[in-house]
Formats: structure tokens, C-alpha cells, sequence
């Protein structure tokens, strides 16, 4: 089952960029599964929000929850380094995958519907409190219990491919056997404290030293909606995650790979 899942969402990602007219390139997606029961969603009402929904709660024979990450090309990301506000590429590239997402869910949806199972699907943006700014449903905390990745200090999950690219989550009634969580950081900030490029690459001084105003962020946003009103609501900015060593990359498995052969060559030379 979670092979077949994996190599479906795959497909449907390829296969979507090259018949739709996208102007948004994608990379091959992640997947990772996470058990339904799994006491670390009761504990986003804590780390989120008292008001955090429980897979039970979305689907009440939820077995199991799945998350994605679309990765975005370093083109992409290359086009939103410079500016204050964000590239059009960017812009258009974040409504795409939104529409991605909700295609995405839809398919896998159909696909467990006709297995037998039930599902229950949540949009990929825009499922938050108002006042609060504070999501429901955190697709990225949810993708961190089911083992795609760790949070940078960008407040982004960093992935096996980075950190720029969307996240989303879909929840079966399937019994999927659930995925091991990373042990070690992948940011370098907390692993080692030797990057801080996302707050200096905070255009809107919304980002510090293990703090974040969201407000401030949410701000940017609106400030991009504003500028891309053409093609669309585009309330993004993602300055902190394009240009930045966990863009495309766990930096963290990159520096222990490479420090691991150094020491190698350096053993073998005795």
C-alpha cells in the first residue's frame, strides 16, 4: 500500500506539470506516512494551537495520516533571492501549487474511495484563525510526525530536497505502516550554530534569533498580494527560504556526509 501511494502521488505531480499549462516546475515529491494515533498530534495543541484538529476529528476512523512535499526547482527559487517583494515566478508558483494540492487530494481521494476506505482532505492554505494567524491543521507539523523532515529556524520544514517547495496532508481510514522521524537537526543553526541566513534574508524584520512575529510576516504577505493582484490572492513571500543553504538541500546531512569522508580519507592515510 505505501509504495503504491508513494509512486501515485509521484505520477499524478509528473504528470500534472506536463499536461496542465503550468507555469511552475516541480520536483519528484516526498512522502511520508504517520499513524492516526500517534500521541504527537494531541501535542500540536500545545506546540500550535489549543484548537489543533486530531485526525480522529477530521475523518473518526482515521487510521492514518499522509504528507507531501512539492519541491520547487532552483530556478524558482533563484527568481525570489533579490527584491523586497516577491518575483511574479514565485507568486505564481505558490497559486499553482495550491490548485496542485487540491487536485492532488481530490485523486487520492477517489483512489482510497475505490480500495474501500474512507478520507478527508484539508485545503493547503487559508485553514486558519483569523486574529490569530495560527492554522487548524499545520500542514508542516503534520509532515514532521509523519518523517519528511525537522524546522529550521526559518520555521519551514527542512526536507530530504529543502525546504522551498509547499506542504500537504490528507487523512485514510488506510492502515499504512507509519515512517521513523529524523534523529539529527537539519538546520545548521541547531545543529551548530553556523547559519542564520533566513533572518537576515527576512525582508520585513519578521524573523529573529529563535523567535517570530507573524504579524509582521503576515504584513509581507498582504504587501504581495497587493503587488500580484493579477494573478491572483498570492499572500506569500518565502525570502527566508529561497537562497538559503536548507533551500534545496539538508544542509545538516550534506556537512556530517562530508566531514564523515574527511575523516575516512584522513584514517586511511595513517
Amino acid at each position: 500500500m505505501k509504495l503504491r501511494v508513494v509512486r501515485e502521488i509521484q505520477k499524478f505531480v509528473a504528470d500534472y506539470q506536463n499536461n496542465r499549462n503550468c507555469l511552475t516546475d516541480w520536483g519528484e515529491p516526498l512522502v511520508g506516512f504517520a499513524d492516526a494515533d500517534d500521541p504527537l498530534f494531541s501535542e500540536l495543541r500545545t506546540v500550535v494551537i489549543s484548537t489543533h484538529a486530531l485526525p480522529a476529528e477530521l475523518l473518526s476512523n482515521a487510521r492514518s495520516v499522509i504528507a507531501f512535499f512539492l519541491p520547487f526547482t532552483r530556478a524558482l527559487s533563484i527568481t525570489n533571492s533579490k527584491e523586497r517583494v516577491s518575483s511574479r515566478e514565485w507568486a505564481s508558483g505558490y497559486i499553482e501549487t495550491n490548485e496542485l494540492i487540491a487536485q492532488l487530494n481530490r485523486y487520492l481521494s477517489e483512489l482510497f474511495e475505490a480500495d474501500g476506505h474512507h478520507s478527508a482532505t484539508i485545503p493547503a492554505t487559508h485553514n486558519w484563525i483569523e486574529d490569530k494567524l495560527i492554522s487548524n491543521w499545520s500542514h508542516r507539523h503534520v509532515a514532521y510526525i509523519a518523517g519528511l523532515g525537522r524546522f529550521g529556524l526559518n520555521n519551514m520544514l527542512i526536507t530530504a530536497k529543502g525546504c522551498s517547495g509547499r506542504v500537504g496532508s490528507f487523512v485514510t481510514s488506510a492502515a499504512i505502516k507509519p515512517d521513523s522521524r529524523p534523529e539529527h537537526e537539519s538546520c545548521l543553526y541547531k545543529y551548530d550554530g553556523s547559519c542564520k541566513k533566513c533572518v537576515h534574508r527576512c525582508v520585513n524584520e519578521a524573523l529573529f534569533e529563535g523567535s517570530f512575529d507573524r504579524f509582521k510576516c503576515y504584513e509581507m504577505l498582504l504587501k504581495n498580494v497587493e503587488e500580484h493582484h493579477s494573478l491572483g490572492y498570492a499572500d506569500v513571500c518565502g525570502k527566508c527560504l529561497a537562497a538559503v543553504p536548507c533551500s534545496h538541500v539538508d544542509p545538516v546531512s550534506k556537512k556530517r556526509q562530508a566531514q564523515e569522508k574527511r575523516s575516512s580519507t584522513s584514517g586511511s592515510s595513517l
